[in-house]
């Protein structure tokens, strides 16, 4: 069985193909928004409509299939931002009306997680969501995705973003804030932890405080990942203790930094436990995931997405889903 899937909750358009066993194509194009500006979500929605053709024939192209070979389609149907979201929907929705397949509707924060257990073979891990829009530590318990402790305000992606935004780097901020880092050391900021959850948006403002009144850059870096790092690894760890579980998955577009898998790596070694990172392909938003969570879905009997009763969710939580797979 072959599944397309379509991702548009934020700045990426994706499209991706999969069969039951491995991902045939993985194809994308970013929106960028303009120096000092985080996502315009009217504008990510412009950019997606003008790329989705392209990106659809080049995912085409790659798995060397036609729309004609695909069996079921899929889309992210939230949480993500409504302008976007509507474009993978309409999107979908044409090519549904073109090839009479059916639709299935991908939450997508399950799609960034089984996507890691795809590519990683971890087997219902304690998984570290980081992302621009989610921070959130869950584990699969009785047939849905627990959250064990969440974001309060923004997203650990948000909030390095933002902080990059505010001294003049181009997005994605992350990986410039990751590269100064390593030649920092630290100076004192916020440590926000409140039960399981977390806040990020004060460190930030800190962050940028310290810089102004001259702190180094890099001394502000470093000490705004260790810090936001340190309260991700508390939170996970005090998961996998409390669930008794020996492996952790990270994933979402924040896996990519070295320092934060380096922090979870140091911990499950203490603990005995397995750590698994997403690759970094899959780590970002991208249509491979929401393809092979849509395959699951449709092969365990998930509801599928009837266009003149449903509709994009903008704010669908994780933990709503119910995993039948």
């Amino acid at each position: 069985m072959i599944c397309l899937g379509v991702e548009s909750t934020a700045h990426t358009f994706g499209v991706g193909i999969v069969s039951d066993k491995e991902v045939l194509s993985n194809c994308k194009d970013v929106y960028k928004p303009e120096k000092g500006w985080g996502i315009k979500p009217i504008d990510a929605a412009k950019h997606h409509r003008e790329v989705s053709e392209k990106v659809l024939e080049e995912a085409l192209k790659k798995s060397k299939l036609r729309l004609e070979d695909i069996d079921i389609l899929a889309f992210s149907q939230g949480p993500g931002l409504p302008p976007c979201l509507q474009v993978g929907k309409e999107f979908i929705l044409e090519l549904s009306e073109k090839t009479g397949k059916k639709i299935i509707g991908v939450n997508h924060p399950v799609g960034h997680i089984e996507i890691g257990n795809l590519t990683t073979g971890a087997n219902y891990p304690v998984i570290l969501y980081v992302s621009g829009g989610n921070t959130q530590v869950l584990s699969l318990v009785d047939k849905k995705y627990r959250i064990f402790g969440e974001t309060q305000d923004i997203g650990i992606g948000n909030a390095l973003d933002k902080f990059a935004r505010d001294i003049g780097f181009d997005f994605p901020g992350g990986p410039k804030i990751e590269e100064l880092a390593k030649q920092g050391s630290y100076i004192e900021l916020p440590y926000v932890v409140k039960g399981m959850d977390l806040s990020f948006s004060g460190i930030v403002t800190e962050a940028l405080k310290k810089y102004k009144q001259g702190s180094k850059l890099e001394d502000v870096c470093f000490s705004l990942q260790e810090t936001c790092f340190s309260m991700l690894v508390e939170v996970t760890e005090r998961a996998l203790a409390h669930t008794g579980k020996e492996e952790i998955l990270l994933t979402g577009g924040v896996a990519a930094n070295k320092r934060l898998q380096e922090m979870l790596e140091i911990m499950c070694k203490e603990r005995c436990a397995r750590f698994f990172s997403v690759p970094k392909e899959y780590s970002g938003d991208n249509g491979a995931m929401i393809a092979w969570a849509g395959l699951l879905g449709f092969k365990y009997g998930q509801k599928r997405f009837d266009p003149k009763k449903d509709d994009i969710d903008p704010t669908w939580r994780t933990d709503e889903v119910e995993v039948s797979w």
